[in-house]
């Protein structure tokens, strides 16, 4: 995933790569390339560009079977929803947890593990405090296993707030 502070310069090369997979026919990882080019909207907050990048990503994964790209793209749409102003925290949720069911169906634990974090900051953002809390101790329990410290601290420091009230 590109930094936001070079996504000017991600945005034309991601598009272009999903072009140039749809223009040779290597599907393959056509859906995944989508995915992240939806991500790179969602970054610049072209939040309706992001939705159809997710939504065609989702349409294609099952067709190619390609169900891990699926579950990238269910929570891309998860976190699509969260960032909604007011946030649509029932479709968030939802995409959330059909993206850790599939991702727990195939051993992609640090997938599954942001989708905890996802939801944990979902319900902070939405004052379902207990759940925050019980979503965000998943998502830490995950990353510790893993040693990915960078996003272990992250769900610490949504922990804190939510933690405190």
């Amino acid at each position: 995933m590109p930094c936001p502070g070079r996504l000017a310069e991600a945005l034309p090369l991601l598009a272009q790569a999903v072009e140039q997979s749809a223009a040779t026919k290597h599907m393959i990882y056509y859906p995944l390339c989508v995915a992240h080019l939806g991500e790179a909207y969602l970054l610049a907050g072209r939040i309706e560009d992001a939705s159809q990048q997710a939504r065609h990503a989702l349409e294609r994964s099952p067709d190619l079977k390609q169900r891990g790209h699926e579950a990238y793209a269910l929570r891309l749409l998860g976190e699509i929803a969260a960032q909604r102003q007011p946030p649509d925290a029932e479709s968030a949720a939802a995409a959330y947890r059909q993206a850790m069911t599939l991702a727990d169906e195939l051993g992609m634990r640090p997938l599954a593990a942001h989708c905890h974090l996802g939801l944990g900051i979902l319900y902070a953002r939405t004052g379902h405090l207990e759940q925050a809390r019980a979503e965000l101790s998943a998502a830490m329990a995950l990353y510790r296993a893993m040693d990915m410290t960078l996003w272990l601290s992250r769900a610490e420091a949504v922990l804190a707030p939510a933690g405190s009230c």
